[in-house]
Order: C-alpha cells, then structure tokens, then sequence
C-alpha cells in the first residue's frame, strides 16, 4: 500500500466515524491519533506527555494543522509535507488564538476531540478503535520497528557483566535505540531479587550478581513494540527452569490463540488453566497480562470479562509473568499465522505445545564464568 493509498484510507475511516457520530469535525491533539492519521507523523516535543505540541482538525471536506509559530514550520515541512494540510498558524503567546481558530473552521458544527480541549466532547475512546486494525504500510514499518529494537535487546543483553548497574544497562538500551530515532516509552530493569520483589521495577544503583531481567516498550511512526528478556550468570536453577518453562507456555497459549474472531476472555481463560496446570494457579492475579497493542503500548489490556475480540491485522504484546521471571514478545495477528516481529536473532529458544501446535519462546540466556 502506498503512502497516498493510507493516507486516503484513513481519511474515509474518520469522516465514516464522524458520520456515526453525528460530528462535524475531529480534533486530534494526542501524539498517537497523529501518528495513527499521518501515518507515522510525530508532534511531540515532552516526551513525558501523551498530547502533541500541535492539533489536526478533519472536517468533512478538508483537513487543517493548526499550530503555534514555534511548531507550524517543523510540523508542516517534516511531518506533514504532501498530505494536503491547510496550516492555521497563531503567535505562541496568545492562547485564546487557538480557540478562535478552531470556532473558525468548526463555525457552528459539533466537534469531537480526542483531549476534551475548551469543553468539546471527549471522543478519544471510541476513536482509538479506529487503530486497531493495521495497514500493510503499517506492517511494514512495525515489522521494521520489531527487527531494530529485538536486535538492540539482543546486543545490549549479550555484553552485560556481572556488576554492571541497572542503571548503566538501562542506559546502554536508550543509546542503542536512539541511534535509529527509536524512543524508549517504557524501561524497565531488575537484577536478582528486585525481579521477585517488583512487577514494574524501574532502573536504580543496583548491581546484578547473578541474573537481570530487561523490559522495554519502543516507539517510532507512533507504534510501539514490546519485549522481556532475561539473562542468567551460569546455570539456572531448577526453581527458576520450572517456573520459566510454565510462563512459556502461558505466553505460547496466549500468543497462539490469538486468531482472528477470538474472544479476548476465553484467551484469557485458556492462560489462566494454564498457569493452573502448570503449578501456578494465582500469577496471574499479581499482574497485567497485556493486550491489544500497537499506537498505545497497550490499546487495552486483556481481562477474564473483556468483550473485545481479536480482529485480522491486529498487534498483540502478551506479558504473563511468575514471580521470578517474565515472557514477552510483540506479536500481529494475520488471517493464517501469528507473526512475531520482536525476535532476538542467536537468543536461546524452547519450543512450548500449545493444544496442536507448537512454536519457539525466549528462553533464559546463561552466561558462563
């Protein structure tokens, strides 16, 4: 699909839900409805902030960028150049510009937004379904995402020494991200008992002796992918071994039943038996077990009442977890086959059953000496 292809597509899916909506226009402030709609732009500059420094309003024939004088320039000529914006540009210091632009090209219509900007009604929720479902240029860029940040995993885990902080590796992951303009959303490390202790165990001082578990969520063209590593300083123990081998196959039977036209909840309960079969029935209840992914980290996450289901082309990050360690891998559902696309090239796998089929998980990987 070409860049102009996508670009129209995503036209006609908004003007279709404002049609149902019964809006006149649609705001989009939040940096991923931006990404989503302009195919991959990014209107960022706080990088702590989920709203972008800029607003796109779709009306039912055009589609305007409207931007302070310190962004219109950037935002026109790197962002957005060629799809066919009207820019309405307003000084920096004076605010109430912005409304009065946007009172200009709404008039009288109703507006939905994705912020609830000036009190217009806050459509945000039911518009990010309209990202659920990729593009082909959309797979490509995320398959393209999944192979740079899954061989910095592997590159960054693969040179950790023993005494190296969580700090420093942490560090050592941002660089390696950054390099190729990939941003790091979510990072997390833990070395030796912090991975029991904390589910969500952001970096600090301290030093791995024995085995350091690396998470991190990675964003470029608006989407995100996400994956868990562990590395080990010789061998496994066989507490460790029998509780990696069972969250294995939880992941397994998340991944591999996440097929077009199934529902969420019983995915969730077929993991759930399975962390029961395997020896460790309440895991799951100590955390989130991920979701729907793909312009959010997690679109939504997957609960045992959810009504979602799995839809063709869709992104899935799975992160089952048993205290102690941790499967995660990014994965988009096609029409035949569940595609991988965070795989560490030379990582030690195990091939996990699931019901008939079978399919390689990340196993520990064992350093020696």
């Amino acid at each position: 699909m070409s860049l102009e292809t996508e670009i129209l597509l995503k036209e006609k899916k908004v003007r279709k839900f404002m049609k149902q909506n019964k809006l006149d226009a649609v705001m989009l402030t939040k940096f991923n409805n931006f990404a989503w709609f302009t195919c991959g732009g990014d209107n960022h500059v706080v990088t702590a902030s989920d709203f972008g420094v800029v607003s796109i309003i779709i009306t039912k024939d055009k589609k305007y960028l409207v931007a302070s004088n310190i962004e219109a320039g950037r935002v026109s000529d790197e962002e957005i150049k060629g799809q066919g914006f009207i820019i309405k540009k307003f000084n920096w210091w004076e605010d109430a510009e912005k409304l009065k632009l946007i009172k200009e090209i709404v008039k009288e219509g109703v507006l939905g937004t994705d912020d609830g900007f000036a009190g217009y009604s806050n459509i945000d929720g039911k518009f990010s379904r309209l990202r659920f479902q990729l593009t082909s240029g959309e797979i490509k860029r995320y398959k393209w995402l999944g192979r740079k940040v899954g061989r910095a995993m592997g590159r960054v885990c693969k040179k950790i020494k023993k005494g190296d902080s969580e700090h420093k590796v942490s560090g050592l992951l941002a660089k390696e991200l950054y390099k190729d303009g990939i941003t790091p959303t979510v990072l997390l490390v833990a070395a030796d008992e912090r991975i029991s202790k904390y589910r969500h165990p952001i970096p600090t001082d301290k030093k791995v002796e024995k085995v350091i578990m690396v998470v991190v969520c990675a964003r470029k063209h608006g989407l995100i992918v996400s994956l868990t590593r562990i590395v080990h300083f010789g061998p496994v123990s066989a507490e460790l071994r029998k509780k990696h081998n069972a969250v294995a196959k939880v992941d397994a039977v998340f991944n591999l039943s996440s097929k077009p036209g199934a529902g969420i909840k019983d995915i969730f309960k077929k993991a759930q038996d399975t962390y029961k079969e395997t020896g460790f029935a309440s895991e799951w209840t100590l955390h989130h077990q991920g979701g729907s992914t793909g312009y959010a980290g997690r679109e939504y996450r997957g609960l045992p009442d959810s009504a979602e289901v799995v839809l063709p082309n869709q992104a899935f990050a799975w992160n089952p977890s048993i205290t102690g360690t941790k499967c995660e891998d990014t994965i988009i559902v096609r029409k035949n086959k569940v595609e991988f696309i965070s795989q560490t090239p030379g990582w030690p796998m195990i091939e996990v059953k699931a019901g008939n089929e079978k399919v390689l998980r990340p196993d520990i990987l064992e350093i020696q000496g």
